[in-house]
């Protein structure tokens, strides 16, 4: 071979060493280019991790106060209730103690305590029912017995054997009465 021959061999494999070193670098470089961004990434998975982690201990602890607030409210929905009726239980237990009463004061301190239970029953919205006269209503009313009459259409009440009662429009207690009914 000649000389020129043998420098352009050595020359040519001179270039394609560079190359593979100038590769293998390029390599190198893109290599710690992708474990920086994996890296980054394992980052922001674990921030998510933890983001997903608080957001559901924060449901849970939402849904555990908000049972504990309507148990709380179910168990103490009747207190105000309850406190005004026991100022009708004491005229009640006050009337009954004392031993001298004649029937007179009996029958006054019996009416005052109606009212005061008449006055807890319209500040909480309890509605007594008593239909004589008016159009039965299975939805207010529970019929005990048919009477016949001449006087009344048929389906009127005639008589109310026990008052009804609505809570805020939604009946707590029928009125049972007795209804007319046709003379056929």
């Amino acid at each position: 071979m000649t000389d020129d021959k043998k420098e352009k061999n050595l020359s040519k494999d001179l270039d394609e060493n560079e190359e593979q070193d100038v590769s293998k670098e390029s390599t190198h470089e893109e290599s710690h280019e992708i474990d920086a961004q994996a890296e980054d990434l394992l980052l922001q998975i674990e921030d998510l991790k933890n983001q997903v982690l608080y957001a559901k201990a924060e449901a849970e602890n939402i849904r555990r106060r908000s049972y504990e607030e309507a148990d709380k409210t179910r168990k103490f929905a009747i207190e105000g209730f309850s406190q005004e009726l026991l100022s009708v239980k004491d005229s009640l237990e006050a009337s009954l103690s004392s031993d001298n009463v004649d029937n007179k004061t009996l029958i006054d301190g019996v009416e005052l305590t109606l009212k005061q239970l008449n006055a807890v029953f319209e500040k909480f919205n309890i509605i007594e029912v008593n239909p004589i006269g008016e159009k039965f209503d299975p939805n207010e009313h529970q019929a005990m017995s048919m009477v016949e009459s001449k006087e009344q259409k048929p389906n009127t009440v005639l008589n109310v054997l026990q008052k009804g009662y609505k809570l805020n429009d939604r009946v707590i207690r029928p009125a049972m009465v007795s209804v007319a009914k046709s003379n056929d």
